[in-house]
């Protein structure tokens, strides 16, 4: 919804919300996550926010709020409602306000070094406790800089100044972040500082309903917050789909010619284009795929990308459509040849009109709503569309991935019989039960699978733990390379025993990247072989429909699952007999089990 974009209409947020939260209750495929808001003030204007943002990345929350103040009693000492909850996600909303005391002039630095470990202390006792009771994800805010400095700027130097306190206190808070897999910083002292922070600490709004922010500033707290979150369940956004002409460079190609671009360091009005350029190339080597789209002649959109002073040339793109169609149209293409979902992308054009039509016509898709070339940073990063929370080793090869799959279907229309053509990648799969080096891996994949996603569950990191230590359960992932690379991990199943001789299968994914290419025959073969390790008897599947997983309606239909009932929402049950025999139906790729031949 175009509204809960940045930048914000706030008041038209805060006077509309019962009716942009009704809207958005009508969406299909969301999906339930309970919220414990814990608050050291007040907090229910941030809880009501924070669920419009949600909903509108498809997750509807449970709340649970604690009263005012009492998020460490509520966190320590436990609360009925809370523990009821059982929350996935606690997010701890604290402020400088919450800091107890801070240090005079008469501290000695060992004072001063004793209160600021008393202090940290107190949140990490917190947060162990929570993590031991609930093994959920905990947001935490760091805090924000006092609207004041009472020694000037020696307050942020100085071991007594409260700058300089709060900055010492923040490292603590992040170098815990970063030995945490299931802890993340919300950055409130990035977000006051954007907003400014003479405005966020109005001292109206602490002294008459004890809010910690000005009311008119929360939609951007609550935002960064969702943010968090939506990475959390794989609903950022996978790619960039790019305007050339006075987005990429100034000017117009065909009509300019290329020497008479602007962009590169030397040129003005360049410095600005190329500073972009940068900032795409940035998020490619994060993962980002950059793609093009373009009303242009092919040769002169590619003449324009070798300019040689721009940054971004050909090669750091995945498609290219430079033509004269709809650009909506090239949208839907490129979805296609990437195997992605069109509401995947962040469409960046500086043509109004266009982002309108391409608006319009693509559900889901982001069109940013950039002016002058010295804003395109700012609206497109302030909007979060790729939030990081997790990284692998498949993200940074991510450009790579795609086009050596590239390579792939240009080998594949030189053979007759596709499994021939199989045969002839020479692929390799490692299928084995979970390693904690891949738990960070299977989480993010069961959260950006929309595809191949039987059940369109989805999984954090600390649900995957979970997983992982359970007994109960068999879980499988499985990585994939052949003659062209890597394919890292591409396939979890997870399925869980019940009355010792059924498997039941919670989660199959598989990324999109290695679609027809078997794996999925290799994997069944594998959780069949594990299954008569366990004794068991009969394998349980189960499909619930969505408007993406189509492809896979008939899954356990071709691979030889007996449709036991359908539900007139299309929800199917399957099941599988493996007691009486079972014959491998992988002949293509060559398994390897536990990392061993």
């Amino acid at each position: 919804m175009k509204v809960l974009e940045y930048p914000f209409d706030v008041e038209y947020l805060i006077k509309n919300k019962k009716k942009i939260k009704k809207e958005l209750l009508l969406k299909p495929g969301l999906i339930e996550k309970k919220i414990a808001i814990l608050g050291g003030s007040t907090t229910s204007e941030i809880k009501n926010m924070l669920e419009l943002f949600l909903l509108n990345y498809g997750i509807k929350p449970i709340f649970f709020e604690s009263e005012y103040n009492k998020f460490y009693e509520d966190a320590m000492f436990g609360n009925p409602e809370l523990d009821e909850l059982n929350p996935d996600i606690i997010y701890i909303h604290t402020t400088n306000r919450n800091i107890m005391e801070f240090p005079n002039m008469l501290d000695s630095v060992d004072t001063v070094e004793e209160m600021l470990n008393a202090e940290y202390q107190k949140y990490e006792k917190m947060w162990e406790q929570l993590f031991s009771k609930f093994n959920a994800v905990i947001i935490q805010n760091n805090f924000e800089y006092p609207f004041y400095r009472l020694l000037g700027n020696k307050d942020a130097s100085d071991v007594h100044g409260k700058i300089n306190y709060i900055t010492r206190l923040n490292q603590k808070f992040y170098d815990y972040a970063n030995k945490s897999k299931n802890f993340f910083i919300n950055d409130i002292n990035y977000v006051s500082s954007c907003y400014g922070l003479d405005k966020w600490a109005n001292q109206f709004y602490w002294h008459m309903y004890k809010y910690a922010l000005e009311v008119p500033a929360i939609p951007y707290l609550s935002f960064n917050i969702a943010n968090i979150i939506k990475s959390i369940y794989g609903k950022n956004k996978k790619a960039f789909v790019l305007d050339l002409d006075n987005t990429l460079w100034g000017g117009i190609v065909g009509d300019d010619g290329v020497e008479n671009l602007s962009v590169g360091p030397e040129v003005p009005n360049g410095q600005v284009y190329f500073e972009f350029q940068k900032y795409l190339k940035e998020h490619k080597n994060l993962g980002v795929i950059l793609n093009i789209n373009s009303k242009n002649d092919y040769e002169n959109a590619i003449a324009g990308l070798n300019h040689p002073a721009g940054l971004l040339k050909p090669d750091d793109f995945i498609i290219i459509k430079a033509n004269w169609n709809p650009k909506n149209v090239n949208i839907k293409d490129i979805a296609e040849e990437l195997n992605l979902g069109a509401d995947s992308f962040v469409f960046v054009d500086d043509n109004p009109a266009e982002r309108t039509i391409v608006g319009n016509y693509i559900e889901g898709i982001s069109t940013p709503e950039i002016d002058s070339p010295e804003n395109y940073i700012r609206i497109i990063d302030h909007n979060g569309y790729f939030e990081v929370t997790n990284f692998s080793n498949e993200d940074l090869k991510k450009t790579e991935l795609y086009k050596d799959n590239a390579k792939r279907s240009q080998i594949m229309a030189t053979f007759d019989n596709y499994e021939d053509y199989l045969k002839s990648l020479k692929m390799v799969a490692e299928i084995s039960s979970f390693k904690p080096i891949y738990l960070e891996r299977i989480s993010q994949l069961s959260n950006k699978s929309n595809q191949f996603n039987l059940t369109t569950r989805r999984y954090s990191v600390a649900d995957i733990e979970n997983v992982y230590n359970d007994e109960n359960c068999i879980k499988l992932y499985g990585k994939l390379q052949d003659m062209f690379g890597d394919n890292g991990v591409i396939s979890v199943v997870i399925g869980t025993i019940k009355n010792n001789i059924e498997l039941h299968i919670d989660l199959w994914i598989m990324s999109c990247r290695v679609l027809k290419r078997n794996m999925e025959y290799a994997m069944l073969d594998e959780l069949v072989k594990e299954s008569l390790k366990r004794n068991i008897k009969t394998i349980y599947g189960y499909y619930y429909p969505t408007l993406k997983n189509k492809m896979v309606k008939d899954f356990y239909d071709l691979q030889g699952f007996e449709l036991i009932s359908e539900d007139e929402n299309g929800n199917k049950i399957y099941k599988l007999d493996i007691s009486t025999g079972y014959v491998n139906k992988n002949n293509v790729i060559e398994v390897k089990e536990n990392g061993e031949g």
